[in-house]
């Protein structure tokens, strides 16, 4: 049997920041610049040459007071337009710095910091010690501060990050706010140490105990909506310890949150929750299942000698080509690095992979970054060295040495790149007992790019765990009462940053003329529907709510025009206004998608799940152009009691080129509707509804002779460009998921034909082979045509070809969904598939990925404006 296969592998360059020109803005908001926790910045200054001349710049001020334990910030388009630094230290003081003189453009002190009175501890005064984290949508800076009182209290602030003014309704009381299953915060037996992170519109707070290991402290994670801090919801550890001490805190996939939890006391063999990995859902919410948290199986042994797995921050890493391709680092004080598959941490059980990478690792953050030579993961090893290792693309995947420097000092390292991918340097600071100097290194070899400078490079007072950022040609960190600032030698100022600019409404469409199809034997044909633009409504002023969506362009590697995103999220705000939420119509017909925070520039969307109870929304939305150099924003409206009828238009949410689009049900009901109107198919032998990728999936019981026979078959082009793509998981290794056309050269098809392979191409003709089939898994599989050449792709990857085809056309052509000719029945189950009647370009595909695989960090959703 001739056939074609296709597999699809995710390009990184998406968990990275972007390579930006001079117009964009640049701003480091978080604790290793991405929600990854990956510590990567791409700046095109840094090449090696420069970086090798990097200098401190002796007229930047930084003079601040207090010490300092937690990263600095840098935000653009501060007062009067300026680049600021932001910077906070344990004597309560928070700054912002001008980044380009270091001259204090305001600061805030929220109260006295704890110099006594705590039962153990190491640090002193104990005031604002974990990394803060910037919305920039509502210019809102969060922390935690430490507070001396009558109580000592831990308070969660939020500050205007232009004037450090305290928002209003700000700041959360953690003792008078958080529970958890009949436990309560005690903010005495508690330190702040590991960074924040913000998803989704909540900021979530992590927290330990002292060093001493004193009092009954937990771990906690509580989160705080930073549109209505009134709303506090916090999980804990079960058993007494358990802390989350790493300094990279909070890491996130942009839906789900990784802590990683040091050891626990008393559990009496039971876990409670100590030494591991845990997944928590929005809120936070711990689900208890073993899908959502890692512990080694030695984990009471490692209780036991106070051998915590939290040595370090959890860091995400997607390693394309491997399976699983998506995971999780743990690093631990037993010496070991361990991997976990993030989508299903699996419980009390081995890791994905492991190995021993040094002495004890604690305290620290780590970084990751990719290189022509692969994925790599790089951390401070004790108190004497830098080590890196690389991640093999394999089944599963293996950690292997890439190179270790003797580095004293005990700082967190952070890489830089050019351009996503080359000249990676990492970056290090010999801090507390170290030389106290920066220091480079080739990300590949190891090799010394910068020894530390000469006199005036040398810092003095540097904290432990502390890294450095990366702006615009500069590195920035902060120490006990000073701020540092280097730059290479092509380094300039700050510019004036412009606008993120504001996307360009869709253009009307003009409906391409479908050709008449000619019917198969079996197969009535329908006639396809005419897509008639719907006419774009001015302002709605009745949209009481709206919230910027911003499409990050890092995950897009070329400017894509008329391209339909995938929106999945779930808020309270979009709850009914019967359920607590703000959406006016039961049925959602009030959420709606501009180009603008006006509501005059109306998109075109389709809405595929709408739940008014829990607030959860799948849509797809057409941009008009999504950028690959600066972040695209678009903006969701709901609350419009006055709209009462369906808005959505799917018919021109995709653009047309798209001959099918199917999204196969809600996981209870399977339909096969094509949401381009021409093709919808007819269930045969009646597969079943099952939970897919997106929402729901179609699932095909090989010995059932169960497919979707596919209306118009005509639609679909054989010798001219096209692309298919779905996403699978088949149940068995073997038998076609599409085919349309004939069996003499004409019948593009996928197929696995059974020896893990997947297949795409021409029946009776040439096909493309891709090895890697995963039963346990969907991956996103795409095969292209383009007139004269066949390509397959897993999972945002090209894994075989350009192969040579020359197909013949088919006068009498079938279309079907998992089978082909009657026979060859497909097992397992398909989501979201699409037929195009053009070749896809690799960057599309990988945006598609990016998208689709992971929506919640390819969009990210700021805070509620609303005008009630």
């Amino acid at each position: 049997m001739k056939s074609s296969t296709l597999t699809f592998s995710l390009i990184l360059a998406g968990l990275c920041a972007a390579v930006f020109p001079t117009n964009a803005q640049v701003n480091v908001t978080q604790k290793q610049n991405n929600l990854s926790r990956d510590g990567l910045y791409i700046d095109s200054a840094f090449t090696p040459a420069a970086a090798a001349s990097v200098a401190r710049d002796l007229n930047f001020n930084g003079t601040i007071s207090g010490n300092v334990y937690a990263q600095p910030l840098y935000i653009e388009n501060g007062p009067g337009g300026a680049a600021m630094v932001i910077v906070v230290t344990e004597s309560n003081n928070v700054y912002a710095l001008n980044a380009s003189t270091g001259t204090v453009i305001w600061q805030r002190n929220v109260g006295s910091p704890v110099s006594s009175g705590l039962p153990c501890g190491n640090i002193n005064p104990l005031g604002i010690t974990g990394t803060p984290v910037v919305d920039l949508a509502s210019r809102s800076l969060l922390f935690d501060a430490m507070v001396d009182g009558a109580t000592k209290k831990h308070f969660i602030y939020s500050l205007n990050v232009d004037t450090g003014a305290i928002n209003p309704g700000w700041p959360v009381d953690v003792n008078a706010t958080a529970t958890y299953n009949g436990a309560t915060f005690t903010s005495l037996v508690q330190n702040e140490r590991a960074a924040l992170g913000l998803v989704n519109g909540v900021v979530y707070v992590p927290y330990s105990g002292h060093a001493g290991d004193c009092g009954t402290y937990r771990g906690w994670v509580v989160g705080v909506r930073i549109n209505n801090p009134a709303s506090v919801t916090a999980w804990a550890t079960t058993a007494i310890g358990g802390g989350i001490w790493g300094h990279g805190g909070v890491a996130s996939d942009g839906t789900n949150m990784f802590v990683v939890t040091g050891n626990t006391f008393n559990t009496g063999g039971n876990w409670s929750g100590g030494e591991a990995i845990i997944r928590l859902q929005a809120g936070p919410i711990f689900s208890g299942n073993p899908t959502d948290y890692w512990a080694p199986t030695n984990w009471l042994s490692l209780d036991n000698g106070d051998t915590d797995l939290g040595g370090c921050g959890a860091v995400l890493i997607d390693v394309p080509g491997a399976t699983p391709s998506q995971l999780a680092l743990a690093l631990g004080k037993d010496g070991n690095a361990y991997l976990l598959n993030r989508n299903n941490l699996g419980g009390i059980a081995a890791p994905v992979a492991s190995a021993n990478v040094g002495v004890a690792i604690r305290g620290q953050s780590a970084a990751s970054y990719r290189t022509g030579n692969g994925k790599y993961f790089v951390f401070r090893d004790g108190s004497s060295a830098i080590s890196a290792y690389k991640i093999t693309a394999t089944n599963p995947p293996t950690i292997v040495p890439a190179w270790s420097v003797s580095q004293s000092g005990q700082g967190s390292p952070w890489v830089t790149t050019t351009d996503g991918t080359n000249n990676a340097i990492v970056w290090v600071v010999g801090s507390e007992n170290g030389d106290q100097r920066l220091h480079g290194y080739n990300g590949d070899t190891g090799a010394v790019v910068y020894a530390g400078g000469g006199t005036n490079e040398l810092m003095a007072n540097t904290r432990k765990w502390n890294a450095g950022i990366v702006a615009r040609g500069r590195t920035y960190f902060a120490a006990n009462n000073k701020v540092y600032a280097f730059a290479v030698p092509a380094g300039t100022p700050t510019p004036t940053p412009t606008a993120t600019p504001t996307p360009t409404p869709t253009a009307t469409r003009t409906p391409t003329p479908t050709p008449t199809p000619t019917p198969s034997a079996t197969q009535t044909p329908t006639p396809t529907a005419t897509r008639t633009p719907t006419p774009t409504p001015t302002s709605p002023p009745g949209n009481t709510c709206h919230r910027q969506m911003t499409i990050d362009h890092t995950k897009v590697p070329s400017t894509q025009s008329n391209f339909t995103v995938l929106v999945s999220v779930t808020d309270p705000a979009l709850k009914t206004l019967a359920n607590g939420g703000h959406v006016a119509n039961a049925n959602g017909f009030d959420i709606g998608f501009y180009a603008d925070s006006g509501g005059t520039a109306k998109l075109k969307w389709e809405v595929e799940k709408y739940n008014g109870i829990t607030g959860n929304l799948i849509a797809w939305v057409k941009i008009p152009s999504v950028s690959s150099t600066s972040d695209t924003p678009f903006y969701l409206f709901y609350g419009d009691s006055s709209i009462t009828t369906n808005q959505s238009d799917p018919l021109n949410t995709w653009d047309s080129n798209f001959k099918a689009v199917y999204h196969l049900g809600n996981g209870t009901t399977l339909t096969a509707t094509d949401s381009t109107g021409g093709n919808n198919g007819t269930l045969i032998n009646s597969p079943t509804a099952t939970a897919g990728k997106i929402n729901g999936a179609a699932h095909f019981v090989h010995s059932s002779s169960q497919a979707v026979g596919l209306t118009n078959p005509g639609d679909f082009p054989i010798a001219t460009a096209w692309t298919m793509e779905t996403w699978v998981k088949p149940s068995t290794d073997g038998n076609v998921a599409l085919l349309w056309g004939g069996t003499s050269n004409n019948g593009p098809h996928m197929v696995l034909p059974g020896n893990n392979t997947w297949r795409v191409g021409f029946w009776g003709g040439a096909d493309v082979n891709g090895t890697g089939v995963d039963t346990s898994a969907f991956h996103h599989i795409a095969g292209t045509f383009d007139g004269s050449s066949l390509r397959l792709y897993k999972d945002g990857s090209l894994i075989a070809g350009p192969i040579a085809a020359s197909p013949a056309t088919s006068s009498n052509p079938g279309a079907v969904i998992g089978s082909a000719f009657g026979a060859f029945y497909f097992n397992g189950d398909v989501d979201e598939l699409r037929i195009s009647s053009t070749n896809r370009s690799a960057a599309w595909i990988t945006t598609e990925y990016n998208n689709q695989n992971s929506p919640g960090t390819f969009i990210t959703m700021g805070s509620e404006n609303c005008a009630f």
